[in-house]
C-alpha cells in the first residue's frame, strides 16, 4: 500500500483553522461584492462551504496555504467537496458547462456557456479575496491575474467570460481596490 503524503485526519485544530479561513475569505468577498453593489451575492457567497459535504472535507484536508480541495484531490484522485461546491455556486465558471448547439451543427456539443455579468463580477471578487487569504505575505495586485493566466483556466471558460474576467483583473492590477468602486460606477451608469 502506498504511503499517504497528506494528513487526512480531522482534528479540532484543523477544523477551527478551516472555519476561520473560509469565514475570512467569505467576509472579504462580501466586502468586495458590497463595494461593487452586489449586496445579496455578497451575503450568500460560499455558504455551501459550511455544509457537511464541504466543511468536513475542508477540515480533513486543511493546510492553510491552498484550497483543501487540492489536497483531497491529491489523496483520493477526486475532490467531492469541489464537485459539491461548483454545482451550487454560480460564480464558478465550472458551473456554466452545458450542452449547446454550435452554429451550423445539428448535434450538440458540451462546453462552456456565457456567464451572466453579475456572476463574473462575483468571480472577480472571489479570486482577489482568495489570493489575499492564501497569500497574505506575498500578495500583490497582479497576483489574481497571474494566477488566472498561469493555470490555463481561461481555455475552459466561454471566450466572453474569459475576456471580461481578464479585463476586471487587469483593472485590479492597475488600480487596486479602487477597481471595485469603478465597477460599481459603471454598473450604475449602465442601468
Amino acid at each position: 500500500m502506498a504511503e499517504r503524503t497528506v494528513d487526512n485526519r480531522i482534528t479540532l485544530h484543523k477544523a477551527r483553522q478551516h472555519f476561520e479561513t473560509i469565514t475570512k475569505h467569505r467576509h472579504l468577498v462580501m466586502r468586495y461584492c458590497f463595494r461593487c453593489g452586489l449586496y445579496l451575492q455578497g451575503l450568500l457567497h460560499d455558504l455551501s462551504k459550511y455544509a457537511p459535504a464541504e466543511f468536513l472535507k475542508g477540515a480533513r484536508y486543511y493546510q492553510g496555504t491552498q484550497s483543501p480541495n487540492n489536497a483531497e484531490r491529491d489523496d483520493t484522485g477526486i475532490s467531492l467537496a469541489w464537485l459539491h461546491h461548483k454545482g451550487r455556486n454560480k460564480h464558478h465558471y465550472e458551473y456554466w458547462m452545458d450542452y449547446y448547439f454550435p452554429e451550423g451543427q445539428a448535434r450538440p456539443d458540451f462546453g462552456p456557456v456565457k456567464m451572466p455579468n453579475r456572476y463574473i463580477l462575483e468571480m472577480f471578487c472571489d479570486r482577489v479575496a482568495a489570493c489575499r487569504v492564501y497569500h497574505p505575505d506575498d500578495f500583490t495586485n497582479d497576483l489574481p491575474l497571474l494566477y488566472l493566466t498561469s493555470h490555463q483556466t481561461m481555455r475552459l471558460m466561454h471566450p466572453e467570460t474569459a475576456r471580461k474576467l481578464t479585463m476586471l483583473l487587469e483593472m485590479y492590477r492597475d488600480r487596486g481596490d479602487e477597481a471595485f468602486d469603478e465597477v460599481r460606477k459603471a454598473l450604475r451608469e449602465s442601468r
